[in-house]
C-alpha cells in the first residue's frame, strides 16, 4: 500500500463558490483555494485545482453554470461553497436547498465526488432562520451522501475577537484568516481524494 501521494491517477478539483472562495479583497494567491493548491503540492497529492468561484454568486448562479463547468473541467471532486449570498438576499430556503441538491446530483452524475461547504448567518437574521439555514447544508449532504464542512468560517466568525479577522465590510475574511478556512475544508476534502 502506497501513500496517497503515490497515486498515478491525477485528480481534478473544481471549486464552485462565491467571494469567500474567489479571493474578494485579497491579493491573488492568498485565499483558501490558492492555499489548497500549495497543500496538495506539500502532501504530494497529484491534483489540480480549478477555481470557478465568482463574487456575489448564489446557488442559482452556480447551478446555472455547473453543467458547462463539469463538461469542460471534468472534475473528479467538486467543492460547492455557495449559499451565503442566498441568505443575504433573503431567498427562500427551499430554493437554496433545491439548487444545492441539483448541483450535487449533477456533479455525482458526472462521476465526481462532492464536498458541500456549509455557511451560517449572523444572529440578527433570527434564531429560527439561522438554524434552518445552517441545517440545509447538512440535510443535503446527508440525503445525497456527500462530504460536509459544517461551517467554512469556523474559528474565524466565532473567534474571540472576530472583527480583527475580517475586512472592513465584516463579511469577507482577511488573508490571515484563510489558512483557518483551508483547515476547515482540508480534512473532509482529503477523505474524497483517498
Amino acid at each position: 500500500m502506497g501513500a496517497i501521494g503515490a497515486q498515478t491517477k491525477p485528480r481534478t478539483i473544481l471549486v464552485v463558490g462565491d467571494s469567500l472562495s474567489a479571493e474578494y479583497g485579497l491579493a491573488r494567491g492568498t485565499g483558501w483555494v490558492a492555499l489548497l493548491e500549495q497543500r496538495l503540492a506539500v502532501e504530494k497529492i497529484n491534483a489540480t485545482v480549478h477555481n470557478a468561484s465568482i463574487s456575489g454568486d448564489t446557488t442559482a448562479g452556480g447551478r446555472a453554470r455547473l453543467a458547462a463547468l463539469l463538461a469542460s473541467v471534468r472534475p473528479t471532486q467538486v467543492v460547492i461553497e455557495l449559499g451565503g449570498n442566498d441568505a443575504l438576499r433573503g431567498l427562500p430556503l427551499q430554493t437554496t436547498e433545491d439548487n444545492l441538491r441539483a448541483m450535487v446530483q449533477a456533479a455525482q452524475k458526472a462521476g465526481a465526488s462532492v464536498l458541500l461547504v456549509g455557511m451560517q448567518v449572523p444572529p440578527n437574521y433570527g434564531r429560527d432562520y439561522a438554524e434552518r439555514f445552517s441545517s440545509t447544508f447538512a440535510k443535503v449532504a446527508k440525503g445525497e451522501k456527500t462530504g460536509l464542512v459544517p461551517f467554512l468560517l469556523k474559528g474565524v466568525a466565532d473567534a474571540p475577537d472576530p472583527v480583527k479577522l475580517f475586512q472592513p465590510d465584516r463579511i469577507h475574511p482577511k488573508a490571515e484568516a484563510h489558512p483557518t478556512l483551508l483547515n476547515n475544508v482540508w480534512p473532509q476534502l482529503k477523505k474524497l481524494l483517498m
